[in-house]
């Protein structure tokens, strides 16, 4: 949960920074210099040994897609949040989040494991998804 409230925070205030910036691009290459720093120093700081190339080589190549993936969700998180508000963003992402997790799980994809879609689960989703047509209802 302290992850997730990370987030809401975060979304807001680099939301705002587009504003101020008059440029939601440029407020999200800014963000993502900070959390590219912070990440590297991070890693640095904790790597026990260097990876080899051996390993790069077999990393799949999709895998290295989740970067354009992770540029185009928070950019569009900066772009939508001054039109729609943090929370009705935060709603719907969070709908958009959990419907391609349970996608994701029940076929197993990237190679994490499989969990079927359930009734329960589907019935889950959908009380999610009533939910936030809730929290949206003008």
């Amino acid at each position: 949960m302290t992850a997730g409230a990370a987030i809401a925070l975060q979304a807001g205030m680099n939301a705002q920074l587009g504003v101020l910036l008059r440029n939601s691009l440029l407020a999200t290459a800014i963000v993502f210099g900070i959390s590219c720093l912070v990440t590297t120093g991070a890693a640095l700081t904790a790597l026990r040994q260097p990876v080899s190339y051996s390993v790069l080589q077999a990393v799949p190549v999709y895998l290295w897609f989740g970067g354009l993936l992770s540029a185009f969700g928070v950019g569009m998180f900066y772009f939508l949040i001054p039109r729609m508000g943090v929370g009705q963003m935060m709603s719907f992402a969070l709908t958009g989040q959990i419907l391609v997790a349970m996608i994701s799980s029940h076929f197993g994809w990237f190679d994490l494991p499989q969990k079927p879609i359930t009734g329960a689960r589907g019935l889950g989703v959908a009380a999610l998804a009533a939910g936030i047509l809730l929290i949206n209802w003008e």
